[in-house]
């Protein structure tokens, strides 16, 4: 019943005098995904479920603070959504996604990998990157995606991949590569 209520655009909860919001007591977690129609009546619900039912997990997919919707900006990432209903509830959330170790942790288990032998590619120094340094892993940061070439070698950047490369594509060239 949530997810349906939730997902109706155009829901707008009644502030006036004596105005309230209804929710369902029985939502038990609180998941927050990247949503192109977020707005007031979903962080409302949002914020009394995880508020007032007892025992209601706050999960987040990720914290990307931008995205790339359009290849003509950066727009306001997961990370923004996940940060208003931190503001209204005081609550942090158990992030799922990247860099969270909880991927790695069940794919080494159900694959009984080594760490030592993942390789983790990416387009994110903040994700990507981070989940895989995070987590012991070797990383790759391709440069086709949202961090650029200057942001890596930037003064200001923290987090330095194992390599780097243009785009995925460099994993199949007719040459191997030099190191």
């Amino acid at each position: 019943m949530l997810y349906r209520n939730l997902h109706e655009t155009g829901k707008e909860p009644d502030m006036g005098p004596g105005g309230m919001l209804h929710h369902d007591e029985d939502v038990g977690a609180v998941i927050v995904g990247f949503d192109r129609h977020v707005n007031y009546y979903k962080i409302q619900t949002a914020q009394l479920c995880i508020n007032e039912n007892p025992g209601c997990e706050f999960i987040a997919t990720n914290l990307d603070a931008v995205t790339h919707l359009t290849d003509a900006q950066e727009w306001a990432g997961n990370g923004s959504m996940v940060g208003a209903i931190k503001g209204c509830t005081g609550q942090e959330p158990t992030v799922v996604g990247k860099p969270s170790p909880l991927m790695i942790d069940y794919l080494v288990d159900k694959l009984k990998i080594e760490k030592s032998k993942i390789c983790m590619v990416g387009d994110r120094l903040d994700t990507d990157v981070l989940f895989g340094t995070d987590n012991g892993l070797k990383t790759c940061l391709v440069l086709s995606g949202v961090t650029t070439e200057e942001k890596l070698l930037g003064e200001d950047n923290k987090i330095t991949p194992d390599y780097y490369c243009d785009s995925i594509n460099a994993f199949f060239a007719k040459e191997p590569a030099s190191v």
